[in-house]
């Protein structure tokens, strides 16, 4: 073994930062948890409590109205596919999940995207950040979130809600910066103000590069609650992870193949929503 020449007790410094949050707050992390698991507790009761067909009959009205008939069959066939594995409770607590991290994510990432795109100063604070958070693997994610939430549902969430933010907030400042500036300078011209250019003009002619970011958002939630499963967030990701442990096939290709159904239907909704608000331009 070689003489270390110096050693930087980076690992003890982040443990010090740690155990000072968990000692002095411990009541926020506490109401944080109390919150997410409520949330998400209702949300997988709204879909697991009524019949399968029911949820598989909104699901698939909802892909009708935003996609198509076609999209609306498949996703019957999809969710009947789910059900008939015997995965239909895990899918939707996974689908809770998601949503879940998902909508935090949005909340967050789209108006700090927004910011970032008009403060250069934000912008080069923000974008290192988002750099460290994109390059980082996704399992470190899980190590702070365990140490300060426990085990269970809740660290997954928070970590899927660190990890699906940055290409909301790139995708949001792409966009705003995207939009024509003639078109911005002509609605100062007239008069309106920035957040009524933000409102009008900037936003939505932005908004199909704002929802291909929510659709990253989504479907990178998705692989994170996969991952997430090994600490006991449960869902899909739960039976994922036995699948490995145990060298259980048919539980791996059963619950593999419902993570791939549930990302199709997100990534077809999504999709839809953002070509549905393209602006539609004048011959």
């Amino acid at each position: 073994m070689t003489d270390q020449l110096f050693r930087i007790p980076v690992g003890h410094w982040g443990e010090v930062v740690l155990n000072w949050f968990i000692a002095n707050l411990g009541g926020l992390f506490n109401l944080i948890k109390s919150f997410f698991q409520n949330w998400y507790d209702g949300l997988a009761w709204i879909l697991t409590a009524p019949p399968f067909w029911v949820v598989i009959l909104v699901l698939a009205l909802l892909a009708w109205l935003l996609r198509s008939w076609k999209m609306a069959i498949g996703t019957v066939i999809g969710l009947l596919l789910i059900y008939g594995m015997n995965q239909w409770e895990h899918s939707m607590e996974t689908l809770s999940l998601v949503l879940v991290a998902s909508i935090v994510a949005v909340i967050i990432s789209v108006p700090l995207g927004i910011l970032t795109a008009k403060s250069k100063i934000v912008s080069a604070v923000v974008k290192p950040i988002l750099d460290f958070l994109q390059t980082m693997p996704a399992f470190v994610y899980l190590v702070p979130a365990i140490l300060l939430l426990g085990i269970g549902v809740v660290p997954g969430i928070v970590a899927t809600i660190v990890f699906g933010m940055a290409p909301g907030t790139r995708f949001t400042e792409l966009g705003i910066r995207s939009v024509d500036t003639e078109v911005v300078e002509a609605g100062q011209a007239f008069g309106a103000s920035p957040g009524r250019i933000l409102r009008q003009i900037q936003i939505p002619l932005a908004l199909p590069t704002i929802m291909a970011g929510i659709n990253q958002v989504i479907m990178l939630s998705l692989s994170m609650v996969v991952i997430a499963g090994m600490v006991g967030a449960g869902g899909l990701g739960k039976d994922v992870y036995a699948s490995l442990t145990t060298l259980n096939t048919p539980l791996g290709v059963e619950s593999g193949l419902s993570v791939v159904i549930l990302a199709i239907f997100l990534d077809r909704i999504t999709a839809s929503l953002g070509q549905s608000n393209v602006p539609a331009k004048n011959g």
